[in-house]
């Protein structure tokens, strides 16, 4: 059996001497909840900060409000700077940035029930993925979730 993905990046995490940050909007802190499921994750993983609505956002996270007016909380500017700021915040050397609609409501014309950006923000790589889910609710957030593990993981691996 394979060990799980939360194991494997503690793991990397600890030989490579990098700590982790999350900022999570849609996953509402399912993330650390995996990663704090790892005895000793205090080693290497620093926080999280939920920043669900837009106040919050601005607040905790720097995030701009004229950039969340332009481009709304799910999109990839704002993904970009929860990622990069949450990275400053904490002082970490790699931080997650997760936003999304994860339904049943909330979804737009340009904007569909599912559609979710995650980036990851480090000093050599500042990444960002879109997905679009079409599970319920609780199934595009633990997509998202897997998701973002599995990015940081793909990172760590480099």
């Amino acid at each position: 059996m394979t060990e799980p993905l939360a194991i494997r990046i503690g793991n990397l995490l600890r030989q490579q001497h990098k700590t982790l940050a999350l900022a999570e909007s849609c996953t509402g802190g399912l993330i650390a909840s995996f990663l704090t499921d790892v005895p000793g994750s205090s080693e290497y993983f620093l926080g999280s900060v939920v920043a669900y609505a837009y106040e919050a956002k601005e607040r905790l996270l720097n995030v701009p409000n004229d950039l969340l007016l332009e481009h709304g909380a799910v999109s990839e500017p704002v993904t970009r700077v929860i990622a990069q700021n949450a990275r400053a915040q904490f002082g970490a050397d790699v931080a997650i940035g997760i936003t999304g609609i994860m339904g049943p409501g909330g979804a737009t014309a340009t904007k569909p029930l599912g559609l979710t950006y995650i980036a990851l923000s480090a000093p050599d790589a500042f990444w960002c993925r879109k997905f679009i889910w079409d599970g319920n609710r609780l199934e595009n957030k633990y997509a998202s979730a897997i998701a973002a593990l599995e990015i940081l993981h793909e990172y760590l691996n480099r």
